[in-house]
């Protein structure tokens, strides 16, 4: 996978015309936002072999939208809430719950107030966007926000 180039300076980023999009394999978990879509499979595991470098905070569930487009039911009571929903920076410090909507359903329930989430930074989570329009287009975006 390419890397982008961040201007310290600026916050911006440049474009990295090498970047290779994240494979999806069959039975990968994809978040798709817009144009925007992230391996979510591969992000976990990213996680998983990388928790030092990870920011992990305890969210305000009312920082997320109360509304999802899609819940399985019965899939609600069987998630545990203990397990760190997943966070991306969208634009500069706003973060968008990539991963988790049924564990915060389920944390609303029981009348929790807050819940644990990893923050990936943008930097961190680009490399899970599975076209390269997406990752050209989320440079133009995130760069627009600045």
């Amino acid at each position: 996978m390419g890397l982008e180039v961040m201007e310290e300076k600026t916050g911006r980023f440049k474009i990295d015309k090498g970047f290779i999009p994240c494979p999806v394999d069959y039975g990968d978990e994809l978040y798709p936002n817009g144009i925007f879509e992230f391996n979510i499979t591969k992000i976990a595991e990213y996680i998983e072999k990388n928790l030092g470098a990870i920011g992990v905070e305890t969210v305000a569930l009312a920082d997320f939208h109360r509304e999802f487009s899609s819940i399985d039911e019965a899939r609600v009571d069987k998630v545990d809430v203990l397990r760190p929903v997943i966070t991306a920076e969208i634009s500069p410090g706003r973060y968008n719950l990539i991963d988790g909507n049924h564990r915060v359903q389920k944390a609303r329930r029981m009348g929790l107030t807050t819940i644990t989430a990893y923050r990936l930074t943008a930097r961190q989570h680009m490399k899970f966007l599975t076209s390269k329009r997406a990752y050209e287009t989320y440079i133009g975006y995130w760069n627009s926000k600045l």
